[in-house]
């Protein structure tokens, strides 16, 4: 199934898919292109009953893409099977709204807001203009650039993003969190993974873990207050506050950090946002 709306200006994406794989792509044109792919006859059977649609009202068009699910007499072992691709080409700053249970999620290109909810599979968005929202049980979330406020929770999956220019928050299970920067408010925790934050700036500054690692970095140029302790792990400081540490008021970083066994590392990061701590 291919369809095509001519959109002026960006648009919210509105996309449904029980299992498969959703492919955005955010690129210079004045159009929305939706293409699903059935892999398998039962899949074939979704895909002639999808809706996809374009509604507009109060100046704001909305794509909705809805690929029904299995019916309830198909077997566990025909959901496996299924697989449907949804590809979607869009303008840049589009918004993004998914659901899915074990479909994975890819965008690339500038997106506005973005929020993703899935079951099991993996979401990898390029860039975010707005707000971020990620979340899915088993499956990995990561980002390359957030221009508003970041959240994503997982349980057993990784936690990646480059760079966030709001507040952050991230969960996970058993997973690593793994943060570039960050240039507001920080909440992280973390059961039995690591989590690392390139560089903070100013804001207050949360990091909780049971068994896994912490290590955070603080601009040059920030003053910095910490409190952080670990009942049977090891908390060490790189700073050098007496050199570091700014007259005046210059940004100011509330730090507390938690763990149980896992060592915690406080460090000095540059001055200049021009940093990548993590690969997401």
């Amino acid at each position: 199934m291919q369809k095509s709306f001519h959109i002026t200006g960006a648009v919210r994406l509105d996309i449904q898919l029980t299992a498969g794989e959703i492919e955005i792509d955010a690129g210079p044109t004045d159009r929305v292109e939706v293409e699903l792919v059935a892999h398998d006859a039962e899949s074939q059977q979704l895909v002639d009953a999808a809706r996809v649609e374009l509604h507009q009202a109060d100046g704001r068009s909305e794509v909705v893409v809805d690929v029904p699910a299995r019916p309830k007499s198909w077997s566990l072992g025909s959901l496996r099977r299924q697989s449907i691709t949804c590809r979607v080409s869009c303008p840049p700053g589009s918004d993004l709204r998914t659901r899915t249970r074990s479909a994975g999620v890819r965008a690339r290109g500038e997106l506005g807001e973005v929020d993703v909810a899935t079951a099991s599979g993996d979401v990898a968005v390029e860039d975010a203009r707005g707000a971020l929202s990620l979340k899915s049980a088993s499956g990995d979330l990561t980002a390359r650039s957030v221009g508003g406020r970041a959240t994503a929770n997982t349980a057993s999956g990784d936690v990646a993003i480059e760079s966030v220019t709001g507040d952050l928050a991230a969960n996970t299970a058993s997973g690593d969190i793994r943060i570039g920067s960050v240039g507001g408010d920080v909440k992280a925790n973390s059961a039995s993974g690591d989590t690392t934050i390139g560089a903070v700036r100013a804001g207050a500054v949360s990091v909780n873990a049971a068994s896994g690692d912490v290590r955070i970095g603080i601009r040059r140029g920030s003053r910095v207050h910490l409190d952080c302790s670990t009942v049977s792990g090891e908390a060490r400081s790189e700073l050098d506050l007496g050199a570091d540490e700014p007259e005046g008021d210059g940004p100011f970083v509330d730090l507390k950090a938690r763990t149980a066994s896992g060592d915690i590392t406080i460090t000095r990061a540059p001055a200049t946002a021009d940093v990548h701590a993590v690969q997401a």
